[in-house]
């Protein structure tokens, strides 16, 4: 299974199962944000996205 969480340079995000849902609580760590009405994630400056594969 494939999850995904934000990392930010002083700030480590929780894995999530889907990106959009990533997406949606990046806000927590100062990691970006999410614009509901165009659906479009904006992340801040030094954020980057990580990319991993948990079995099961």
């Amino acid at each position: 299974m494939t999850k995904y969480r934000f990392v930010t340079p002083t700030r480590t995000g929780k894995w999530y199962t889907d990106l959009e849902q990533a997406q949606r609580f990046a806000h927590r760590i100062g990691a970006g944000f999410f614009e509901r009405m165009t659906r479009r994630f904006v992340a801040y400056k030094d954020t980057r996205l990580e990319r991993a594969d948990f079995s099961s």
